[in-house]
């Protein structure tokens, strides 16, 4: 299934992931934000569990703020999957 999460607190403004029937991440993308950061996240997580991915991802702070790019992915993720 496709999924489309609207992040808050973060320079990206969209990510739009697929995930199968087993919640493996099969694409993900980011819409704004630090290009080869997001880059960098998409082929680290792609193929993986979106459960496990989520955990590894969450409260990652960015500069000075409580929350990042992989932190509202890990939220996106947990919410796709409920």
């Amino acid at each position: 299934m496709r999924f489309s999460f609207k992040p808050s607190g973060v320079c990206c403004r969209e990510m739009v992931f697929e995930l199968d029937e087993n919640n493996k991440i099969i694409d993900v993308d980011f819409i704004g934000g630090c290009p080869g950061n997001l880059i960098g996240i998409k082929q680290l997580v792609m193929g993986g569990d979106a459960n496990d991915v989520a955990k590894r991802l969450e409260n990652i702070p960015c500069g000075g703020k409580t929350t990042s790019c992989p932190d509202q992915l890990s939220k996106a993720l947990r919410e796709a999957i409920k």
